[in-house]
């Protein structure tokens, strides 16, 4: 229906958002993990602990953001304000998170799990509501595709900045000296951040709401959201997904500095793989126009198989097959991001039809604290393996045990997490015209 379209300019809009959030987690996932052991000075067992503790955090603040948003009434709506209030704080954050201070080791430490916490908090408190507010623009399942096309086109074009632009800027702030680099590099990024997200919430508006009244409680939202099987086979994709995401994310710099031995070329390494990534995204909607969500999402895990095991085999001195697998992985990546997530919007639909319950903030912050779980366990285990084939962050020379490690964790083991995708993909059942089925009743209880 026409009254469910949105607008190029709100597409773009509600982009700017992931634009914003990107910037953050982009970094997070190529950058953090280098910048700890070779920069900040972390060990690698001490990184990974502290990545996997503090997602322990979020066992408590998605579900309590969920519920705030979902109880929050505006002028604004429910899911924008959060972009206007806490875009600031969110920025400032950021270059703190990327600053070291001249501290002892313990001090350090204590440094490092203060800010990267408070950095993961705001990116709960702005994010939730953000993914919720996707579900809220239009009931249109293949309006939700196109959205979030553009939502992953921009989010990747953030980090295409990243990794372009990042090293150099770096490089050039510190003249040589990435411990003064970084923070100012960081400033610059956290900039075009905060401006995305007051962007974000200028150029959006929401539309669907819970078709009939009900009164809210935690307990009885969180019983809701468990008696959906759909969302709960989407929050398990999230949760295995992102743990081959980070795993390969962020063993491409060690990947390409170590395995290749071309230093030189990590900017242009990552850039490639995060054009592809924003040239993939487009392709979501078109593909799930012709085969419907569930298919595609199974296509683009195996291509994303494939090319990992080729990748494990490709020599290091053949940079034309390495750079050509990086790129066909990271296409399909994203091919597969705006799908998956149209897919979590659907879920609150089909779960308010069983329920009588609309829980979108909620459902989002389940679904993202499964992601962030998944994020944690990626990145815990990116410690364990430089930690397990002796990974020296501050040695000129790796061993050879450590640099099959760093390959590993670049190839086959992402590998294994987008093979265990297919089944539970092939259980999801919500496809296009269950869906406009779904949006038809609930219409006609809000008419009612």
């Amino acid at each position: 229906m026409k009254k469910n379209r949105l607008s190029v300019t709100e597409k773009i809009g509600y982009g700017l958002g992931d634009f914003g959030s990107n910037i953050v987690f982009q970094t997070i996932l190529i950058l953090l993990p280098a910048f700890y052991t070779d920069v900040f000075g972390l060990a690698p067992v001490a990184m990974g602990t502290m990545f996997l503790v503090v997602r322990l955090l979020d066992t408590v603040t998605d579900p309590l953001m969920g519920m705030i948003a979902d109880n929050t009434h505006t002028r604004w709506g429910q899911f924008r304000p959060y972009l206007l209030w806490f875009a600031m704080p969110f920025g400032i954050v950021f270059v703190l998170t990327y600053t070291t201070p001249e501290f002892s080791e313990s001090g350090k430490l204590l440094y490092a799990y203060a800010t990267y916490s408070a950095l993961m908090l705001l990116y709960t408190v702005v994010n939730i509501p953000y993914c919720a507010l996707g579900g809220a623009l239009t009931p249109d399942s293949k309006e939700r595709v196109s959205a979030n096309s553009y939502r992953f086109f921009l989010a990747t074009f953030a980090g295409v900045l990243i990794t372009y632009f990042g090293p150099d800027l770096i490089a050039s702030f510190g003249n040589g000296d990435e411990k003064a680099g970084y923070p100012w590099a960081m400033g610059v990024f956290s900039i075009l951040a905060v401006a995305a997200f007051l962007g974000c919430f200028a150029l959006t508006r929401e539309r669907v709401h819970q078709a009939s009244s009900a009164k809210s409680s935690f307990k009885l939202d969180l019983l809701t959201l468990f008696q959906n099987d759909q969302w709960l086979l989407v929050a398990v994709m999230f949760l295995i997904l992102l743990v081959p995401i980070v795993l390969r994310g962020g063993s491409a710099i060690y990947y390409i500095k170590w395995f290749a031995e071309r230093p030189d070329l990590v900017a242009a390494f990552l850039t490639a793989g995060t054009v592809s990534q924003m040239i993939g995204a487009t392709f979501a909607s078109p593909i799930s126009r012709i085969t419907g969500n569930r298919v595609a999402y199974i296509l683009v895990q195996i291509a994303i198989v494939l090319g990992s095991v080729g990748l494990y085999f490709a020599p290091s001195h053949n940079l034309i097959i390495v750079f050509s697998l990086f790129i066909w992985i990271n296409f399909f990546v994203q091919m597969g991001a705006p799908l998956l997530f149209s897919m979590a919007a659907d879920t609150v639909d089909y779960g308010e039809l069983r329920t009588g319950r609309r829980v979108t903030g909620l459902a989002f912050s389940g679904a993202l604290f499964a992601l962030k779980l998944g994020v944690a366990l990626g990145g815990w285990l990116i410690g364990f393996i430089l930690a397990w084939y002796g990974y020296d962050g501050k040695a000129d020379n790796q061993s050879p045990e450590a640099i099959q490690g760093l390959v590993l964790s670049m190839t086959l083991f992402p590998a294994i997490g987008h093979a265990l995708l297919i089944p539970f993909a092939a259980l999801y059942k919500l496809d296009h015209q269950k869906c406009l089925r779904i949006r038809t009743e609930l219409d006609q209880r809000k008419s009612n």
